[in-house]
């Protein structure tokens, strides 16, 4: 269930670690306040750092790219799977090893900055590194899997399925780990999340000992707060709509949850059990014959105002947020006694335009 913080989530937190696509930015543009709320966390004396589990671009593009739509970055502040992978090559292999870098830009110059020497697909090396590389030849990658199946260590920098394009979500690297994966009959270390190994890197380089990581995703940035030992804040600005959350067992589940990156702004309240409804911030959530529901408290005049003010866009967003924490708990406490997720047919998410999706 959801965790308290009396306080400001950049003042209990001194690191917050966010993902891009979906948490601060959507395609190419900037989600709606986050500049401001990345500027108010470091003023509260949180360090930012901004990881990713594309491992194409170095952190100067990364960096360059926030830079553009108004978040202040450098390429110190950015971390990458890719350099997660080096890392974790680097200590099992020692600097000067020969890897055989399968991918972009962005993975070569990670080998490169840990000290190692990326090789072609056919010369000799201790193991192969793969990440998403969109002008992959297949014959590159047919020489590069007959190795892997002829036993060469094979560690992959992400398993993402899908990646975000301007003409739409796209095959990300994952899908060449399962064909690889398939063909070689091996299955790959992977170096970001939701394995811990990126997050790891980030603390290494950023510095932090209250380590928070921000995410949109449920089996990447939630999954991987889990694996990595912290607390996670989940934005609904991205891809996790109000039935994947719903239906999020115990280790997709995070510490805490908010409209956006405000919720780093702002203190946290976990709703409270009253019998069998739960209860925060005026609102109260229960399920009938399998259905989810959350209402005000009481049912008079002003609050079927209030909700008709909801319904037409008009909630505030601490009470916003307090709706997400209801319905939350609420379905997540009726998912472990039943074993089944709620129906959230009709429901209606305040400061939206439609039923829940």
């Amino acid at each position: 269930m959801l965790l308290t913080s009396s306080e400001p989530l950049a003042h209990a937190y001194d690191l917050a670690m966010l993902d891009l696509d979906g948490v601060v930015y959507v395609g190419s543009d900037a989600v709606p306040g986050a500049a401001a709320h990345v500027g108010w966390a470091r003023e509260a004396g949180m360090r930012v750092a901004f990881i990713t589990n594309n491992a194409s671009r170095p952190p100067q593009a990364v960096a360059a790219h926030l830079s553009e739509l108004g978040v202040s970055a450098t390429a110190d502040d950015v971390v990458t799977s890719a350099q997660a992978a080096a890392r974790v090559l680097r200590e099992r292999y020692g600097a000067g090893a020969r890897v055989v870098s399968l991918g972009a830009d962005g993975l070569r110059a990670a080998l490169e900055e840990a000290g190692l020497v990326p090789v072609g697909f056919a010369d000799e090396a201790v193991a192969v590194a793969s990440g998403y590389g969109p002008d992959l030849r297949w014959s590159d990658f047919m020489r590069v899997a007959v190795r892997i199946r002829d036993g060469l260590p094979w560690l992959a920098s992400n398993s993402d399925h899908t990646i975000p394009t301007p003409y739409g979500v796209a095959p990300g690297h994952g899908v060449l780990v399962d064909m690889l994966s398939r063909f070689a009959g091996v299955t790959p270390e992977v170096a970001g999340k939701p394995s811990r190994p990126l997050l790891d890197e980030t603390i290494r380089r950023v510095g932090g000992d209250r380590p928070l990581m921000v995410g949109d995703r449920l089996d990447t940035d939630i999954e991987g707060a889990r694996n990595a030992g912290v607390d996670s804040l989940l934005v609904l600005t991205g891809v996790t709509g109000l039935g994947e959350l719903v239906a999020a067992r115990g280790a997709l589940r995070p510490t805490y949850v908010a409209p956006d990156l405000g919720g780093l702004t702002t203190g946290h309240g976990a709703p409270e059990r009253d019998g069998e409804r739960w209860g925060l911030g005026g609102w109260a959530g229960s399920v009938r014959d399998g259905r989810l529901q959350v209402d005000r408290h009481g049912a008079d005049a002003a609050d079927a105002a209030a909700d008709a003010a909801d319904a037409a866009g008009g909630c505030d967003a601490a009470a916003a947020a307090d709706w997400w924490r209801v319905a939350a708990v609420t379905a997540w406490h009726h998912l472990d006694t039943t074993g089944t997720v709620v129906d959230i047919a009709g429901v209606r998410v305040p400061g939206s335009d439609g039923a829940a999706r």
